[in-house]
């Protein structure tokens, strides 16, 4: 009894969100080094040429440009809303001393003392936040990027196409590393059921984004989007 109620959070829970962590370091690493296998480095190529020909044609796609960004920032805005709203959920539940929370801990395998109950949603809620942090970075600099997409690039100009690429790459590597704290906190919410359930929609996750980020084509066809 004491086995099943303590330490198989300590091994289940921790073993879960290893396998998350392993695959975003992987996904990390063939980023940095095969960027055109990943569905994130032909998005990234893609941007950038698509913010050289916004500014070099500034005066016939200025308000495409304006467009485009700002509805990149809407889902960013949208997410970080989201966030915030489920970290109140969050804080409401732990100020609350509701009765029927009592029997789902009692109904399920793993520790269901205060302490450990405690654990479960600060941890979400610490993800949560994080979560809305990168969506509010995210926010700011496509926010600066509405602004200089505009201006006419020149040479003697600080404010390059490179530069206007960077500012939006970090805007969109930051909403990517929002949504995925925000795709990481459904196992931490899935643990208020269990620590098995943290394994199993782990290993779901991991298998659902690995088939999104990864690009399955050709060799041809990537060499030929990088030129």
């Amino acid at each position: 009894m004491e086995w099943r109620n303590c330490y198989l959070d300590l091994l289940l829970v921790p073993l879960g969100l290893f396998f998350l962590l392993v695959y975003h370091l992987w996904l990390w690493y063939t980023l940095k080094t095969k960027p055109l296998h990943t569905i994130i480095g032909i998005n990234s190529i893609g941007r950038r040429l698509w913010v050289k020909a916004m500014m070099n044609d500034n005066d016939k796609k200025n308000i495409l440009a304006v467009q485009t960004i700002r509805n990149t920032m809407m889902g960013s805005t949208l997410m970080a809303t989201t966030s915030v709203l489920l970290c109140s959920g969050i804080a409401a539940v732990l100020s609350s001393n509701y009765s029927v929370k009592r029997p789902l801990y009692d109904s399920v395998f793993g520790a269901h003392g205060d302490f450990t109950v405690a654990v479960k949603f600060v941890s979400l809620l610490v993800v949560l936040i994080f979560a809305f942090l990168c969506h509010s970075l995210s926010i700011r600099f496509a926010n600066q990027a509405t602004y200089l997409i505009n201006v006419p690039p020149s040479h003697d100009s600080r404010v390059t196409v490179a530069y206007v690429a960077d500012l939006l790459e970090k805007g969109f590597a930051l909403n990517t590393v929002g949504n995925r704290l925000f795709y990481a906190a459904l196992p931490l919410l899935l643990w208020t059921f269990g620590p098995l359930l943290v394994v199993f929609s782990s290993l779901t996750m991991v298998l659902i984004l690995y088939n999104l980020d990864m690009a399955f084509q050709d060799q041809k066809v990537n060499e030929h989007i990088c030129v």
